[in-house]
């Protein structure tokens, strides 16, 4: 049975209704270690690490599908809880149109800087030539690829997550097949990696479009709109933590990756791809439940309904603390088989990796919480408050702590910045908790 936004959620219902959505978030994590999995066995680590090193100026790009993805459906929720559903509709449609447009002018916007962009993050001549091929390929897919960053959660809107879980499940599908059809069948290199990763994305998000032009028994499909400056600014406003988190966090990617060649050479950039990848895994999970659970959130919020609020707030920092011991305890226990995956063939590059996994996810313990403190105030249309938890988890602390940890600590030091970063995160969560607590009533 179908469950609504507007229910009564008891914990089995919680869980129920944001589980496709964690499993849709480690999925597309999954697939993405596969591409790194077969660009660090299949091409080598050179490859590997130019890979990551374009990665952050790439992610730049599709921020924007993140923003209007979960600040538009904070809009569009809230307004379906008001009782208004043809100007939800509008809102849907009109921020889907404005994308596609974002995206194509973004599209050439990237192509043009992608060489000085590569050569300003430090790419030698090595690199450099597979920075600019896998670059580009990927960019010709970025009007698909934040197309399906915003549809993530418009589908949860749309009270559709296992649909989206779907979809995600047969792209990730699709793109590990040609992972191996184009790297270890083909030996296409860098261009394979790329041309895969293009062709899910793609995929990911024609499909949801196409459902969303026809009518599909859900609360949102495509229509005709109006262009609305106001609700634009409410849904970017909304949006601006989620966005800035993905800019700061390739902002903040550049840095790690600038000081691990000061301490570490490529080894080191090799190492924090490989925690990267990992890490989306376990951090996929606070991401998809806090995902999941903002358009309840934003539909109770537009109705009102403070009872439900408390009882949203109560059962999610639970449920969030359990899973943060379980995820911490496995990422402890897996770090050497995790590491091993991706550099067996080198054993000091294997060592360097699993210490760099056992200090990095200490900071699962916390950052479950700081995610989603930061996507409640999203939720509650309260971009500002999510905005400043973002931007003091993911770049002010990290920003700091990169500078000045290893000057202490030496390579430890930047294993451990993430830790020093959500530890001071969460006393903003919590003071911005406490400080609005009045104002929505969730307490």
């Amino acid at each position: 049975m179908k469950i609504q936004l507007s229910e009564h959620f008891t914990y089995k219902k919680l869980i129920k209704f944001t589980i496709p959505t964690i499993i849709m978030m480690i999925f597309t994590s999954i697939y993405g270690v596969v591409d790194g999995i077969f660009v660090s066995n299949c091409v080598g680590s050179d490859a590997f690490a130019s890979v990551n090193l374009i990665m952050p100026i790439l992610m730049i790009f599709g921020t924007v599908g993140f923003m209007f993805g979960t600040g538009g459906s904070a809009l569009v929720s809230k307004t379906i809880g008001e009782g208004k559903p043809e100007k939800a509709r509008e809102y849907f449609s009109m921020l889907i149109y404005l994308l596609v447009m974002i995206g194509l002018i973004f599209t050439v916007i990237g192509i043009v800087l992608i060489k000085p962009a590569s050569v300003l993050l430090g790419a030698d001549e090595a690199m450099l030539e597979n920075c600019m091929i896998y670059g580009k390929i990927i960019l010709i897919f970025l009007v698909t690829f934040i197309l399906q960053n915003a549809f993530q959660s418009f589908l949860i809107v749309a009270e559709k997550p296992t649909f989206g879980l779907v979809i995600s499940v047969i792209t990730g599908v699709i793109n590990m097949g040609l992972d191996w059809l184009f790297m270890y069948v083909l030996k296409m290199g860098v261009a394979g990696a790329a041309l895969a990763t293009g062709i899910s994305q793609l995929i990911g998000g024609i499909v949801p479009l196409v459902f969303f032009m026809r009518n599909n028994g859900s609360p949102l499909r495509l229509t005709k709109a109006k262009f609305d400056p106001k609700a634009i600014w409410q849904a970017c406003t909304n949006g601006l933590s989620e966005m800035l988190t993905n800019l700061s966090m390739s902002l903040v990617n550049m840095l790690y990756n600038m000081q691990l060649m000061k301490y570490a050479g490529s080894d080191g950039v090799v190492a924090y791809g490989i925690i990267m990848y990992v890490g989306f895994i376990f951090v996929g999970t606070y991401l998809g439940f806090s995902i999941g659970t903002a358009p309840i959130v934003g539909y109770h919020y537009g109705a009102e309904n403070t009872e439900e609020l408390k009882n949203l707030l109560k059962k999610s920092l639970k449920l969030i603390a359990i899973v943060a011991l379980i995820m911490t305890g496995l990422a402890e226990l897996l770090a050497r088989l995790l590491a091993s995956i991706f550099v067996s063939y080198s054993p000091e590059l294997l060592e360097m990796t699993t210490r760099a996994i056992r200090l990095f996810a200490i900071s699962y313990l916390i950052s479950g919480f700081n995610i989603f403190a930061s996507a409640f105030f999203t939720a509650l249309n309260n971009g500002i408050i999510s905005a400043v938890i973002s931007f003091s988890r993911t770049l002010l602390f990290q920003v700091i702590a990169i500078f000045v940890l290893p000057a202490i600590l030496g390579l430890d030091g930047i294993w451990l910045a993430i830790v020093f970063a959500e530890i001071f995160a969460l006393g903003v969560s919590a003071l911005c908790l406490s400080f609005n607590r009045k104002k929505y009533h969730y307490m």
